[in-house]
């Protein structure tokens, strides 16, 4: 299937990237979702959120082989505020949804390489037994309880999953503190960090700047959304850019993301959503 913007990333944006490249302090978060081989031949490619276990070791051989250093939300905020980084280039790699397959799939592979990992969890699709999320089986607390044992962090990803931009404000202010409050009672550690499910509505500075508000106020330190990027000092905190990945990302095109050459994508999307509005 054509890509688009693989294509442009690859043979004139990151080129371009490349040959003037910039000197400012910028993270790449990584956002998966689910690790499987499921088939999503049906879905443009942009759109997939599965990755094959077999693609996603490669990512992880190639952040290996190119030395980078992996860090958890908190420690990329601290970096971004660092006038050089002055050492190995770090990266964050983040889940969404709290799939059972980052257990059986993901956490294997990452421990081979002494990798940790941010997993976003909807809490109402969490239980004591395995739950399903989207047709999809998803974490047991006691397999949260194990990963986070190993190194794993969890954040919150609301408490249901909706898109908090058509909620009310005490149905947002619901999603943000009880998900909070549930992992850090099954987990007895804070819980730091949070993920806005769904597009973010960032042309909806009104909407934003409540939401920002929420989540200080509950108690969060940062979070993560779906502004396509790499996190850098002038974003928001709260809100900081992510490059999603997929099972078409062959490694020319996971090293454009990682090295700024997918910023592009966020501009013309800005862009649009501006002409829409």
């Amino acid at each position: 299937m054509l890509r688009g913007d693989a294509l442009a990333t690859l043979y004139f944006f990151h080129p371009l990237q490349k040959l003037a490249p910039s000197s400012k302090v910028r993270i790449p978060i990584l956002m998966y979702h689910s690790i499987s081989d499921s088939d999503e031949s049906n879905i443009h490619p942009y759109y997939r959120t599965s990755t094959r276990p077999a693609v996603f070791a490669q990512h992880m051989k190639f952040l290996h082989d190119n030395k980078y250093l992996v860090v958890g939300p908190s420690d990329a905020v601290a970096l971004l505020g660092a006038s050089d980084l002055g050492g190995p280039q770090p990266v964050v790699i983040t889940f969404d949804d709290g799939f059972e397959n980052f257990y059986t799939q993901a956490f294997p592979i990452l421990n081979q390489y002494g990798f940790n990992a941010t997993m976003y969890l909807p809490t109402a699709h969490i239980g004591q037994a395995q739950q399903k999320f989207n047709g999809t089986r998803c974490l047991s607390w006691g397999q949260v309880r194990e990963l986070r044992a190993a190194g794993i962090e969890f954040g919150s990803h609301t408490v249901t999953h909706p898109q908090l931009k058509f909620l009310d404000d005490a149905a947002v202010e619901y999603e943000v503190r009880t998900s909070k409050e549930v992992i850090q009672q099954k987990l007895g550690c804070a819980v730091t960090s949070f993920a806005y499910p769904y597009a973010f509505p960032e042309t909806d500075r009104a909407f934003t700047h409540r939401l920002a508000s929420t989540l200080e106020g509950a108690g969060y330190e940062n979070g993560v959304s779906t502004i396509i990027g790499t996190a850098d000092r002038k974003g928001d905190r709260y809100f900081m850019k992510r490059l999603p990945v997929n099972s078409c990302d062959d490694i020319p095109l996971f090293r454009a993301k990682l090295e700024g050459g997918y910023a592009w994508v966020h501009t013309a999307q800005y862009a649009s959503k501006l002409m829409k509005r």
